[in-house]
């Protein structure tokens, strides 16, 4: 049997997670949330009280690191941490900005590659991130890149922060989401960027059902449901 894959890219706030995630439940293909790993690198680092901009104090971390992936009854991706459940202090808004540094450690990405490609060898997956369609899965079956004003992102950001209770200013957020944005674009390994054969999703004027249905569609562009 021949798994499926489809790589997801796009920046910070673009909807890739809940998108893909719920791609993956209409597919019946495992959804894998890169970002959710390099998060966890990050609140390890930020717990170690290292610069997670710094390469000299964050690769001496990561021969010791033991980061699990794991999923609930509900499906949806849990990350672990020494065995401590973090998925969700690792959607803290201090963590955003860690991430996107320590994801352009070329030693943290390649410590992380080979685990994401060899998810391929026993499930059809949904995996989103930065450079799935460009360096993850180079030969993913459908690649899309989802895209979304830096204001519209912004503003989903601030209210799914606001929903779990955390103060938030959009101002902020909006600054915070174009530096990250120069930040992941300008990073010398692995940028961001839309892969040559990806399809491009832009969601500013979409709801979340409709940026889901517009992605069902180039999906089955690809492959045969």
């Amino acid at each position: 049997m021949r798994f499926k894959s489809v790589a997801i890219d796009g920046p910070a706030g673009a909807g890739k997670s809940t998108l893909a995630r719920q791609l993956a439940q209409r597919l019946g293909y495992l959804y894998v949330d890169t970002g959710a790993i390099y998060r966890t690198v990050a609140l390890a680092a930020l717990r170690a009280g290292v610069d997670p901009a710094d390469p000299a104090q964050v690769v001496p971390l990561l021969g010791g690191l033991d980061i699990q992936m794991g999923y609930g009854d509900d499906g949806v991706q849990r990350m672990y941490l020494a065995g401590e459940d973090v998925s969700g202090a690792i959607r803290e808004h201090r963590i955003s900005g860690a991430a996107s540094k320590v994801s352009a450690i070329p030693e943290v990405r390649a410590f992380l590659l080979d685990y994401q490609r060899g998810l391929t060898d026993s499930h059809s997956i949904v995996m989103d991130g930065r450079d799935i369609g460009t360096v993850v899965l180079p030969g993913a079956d459908v690649k899309v890149f989802l895209t979304a004003a830096p204001e519209a992102r912004a503003r989903r950001r601030l209210l799914e922060l606001e929903q779990r209770g955390q103060e938030a200013d959009f101002e902020t957020i909006l600054q915070d989401i174009r530096e990250r944005d120069r930040q992941d674009e300008t990073r010398p390994v692995a940028p961001l960027r839309q892969a040559e054969d990806a399809m491009l999703l832009d969601t500013t004027q979409l709801n979340l059902e409709q940026s889901l249905e517009g992605l069902l569609s180039l999906v089955k562009e690809k492959i045969a449901l």
